[in-house]
C-alpha cells in the first residue's frame, strides 16, 4: 500500500512540475548541479543591448547559480553586485532594493522569496533592453511558493531551478525566449 501511495505521489509530483524537457528528471540527488562558473559562462553567451543592464544580468546569473547551489554566502555577494549596478540604471530601483534584501540575509529560503520579486523586475528590464546576441529564457516553476509559481531568467534550455535546488533541480519549463 505504501508503494502505491508513493508511486501516486511521485506521478503527481512529476506532472505538477510542468517540465516539458523529455530528458529531465526530478530525482535531484542523481542530478549534477551546475557550477557557478558554468552558469556565468553561459550567461556571457547572451549579450543585452544595454551594457549596464548586461552587467547586472551577469551578476543575476551568478545569484541564480548560488541559489541553485543553496549557497547563501555566494548569493549575498552576487546580490551586492546587482545592487551596485542597479543603482546606476534608470528604472532599476526595485531591483536594487530587492538585491539589498537578498544581501542582508544568510537564509537561502528568504533569499529565494525575494529572488522571485527581483526576477520579475529583471525580466521587464531585460525585455526593455533587448538582446543583441544569443537568447535569454524566461523559465517558470509552477510549484514554487506553495504552487503560486515563480519565474527566473536563464540562457540555457536546461532547467536549473533556483527555488528548489537539490529538492527539484529540473522542475520548471521555458515560458518565453527573449531574442
Amino acid at each position: 500500500m505504501n508503494r502505491i501511495l508513493a508511486s501516486a505521489a511521485l506521478m503527481f509530483f512529476l506532472s505538477a512540475c510542468g517540465n516539458n524537457n523529455e530528458h529531465a528528471s526530478h530525482e535531484a540527488h542523481e542530478q549534477e548541479k551546475p557550477a557557478a562558473d558554468t552558469v556565468q559562462a553561459s550567461a556571457a553567451q547572451a549579450k543585452l543591448k544595454d551594457e549596464s543592464v548586461n552587467a547586472i544580468y551577469q551578476h543575476y546569473a551568478h545569484l541564480t547559480a548560488a541559489l541553485v547551489n543553496e549557497d547563501a554566502a555566494e548569493a549575498r555577494i552576487a546580490a551586492q553586485a546587482i545592487e551596485t549596478g542597479a543603482n546606476d540604471v534608470s528604472g532599476a530601483g526595485n531591483i536594487a532594493a530587492s538585491a539589498k534584501k537578498i544581501a542582508s540575509t544568510n537564509k537561502v529560503e528568504e533569499q529565494r522569496t525575494v529572488f522571485a520579486t527581483l526576477s520579475d523586475d529583471m525580466i521587464q528590464l531585460v525585455k526593455k533592453s533587448g538582446v543583441s546576441q544569443g537568447e535569454v529564457y524566461v523559465d517558470y516553476c509552477p510549484m514554487a511558493f506553495n504552487n503560486k509559481g515563480a519565474h527566473w531568467l536563464s540562457t540555457k534550455k536546461e532547467i536549473n531551478n533556483p527555488y528548489y535546488g537539490d529538492e527539484m533541480l529540473r522542475c520548471g519549463e521555458i515560458k518565453e525566449a527573449i531574442r
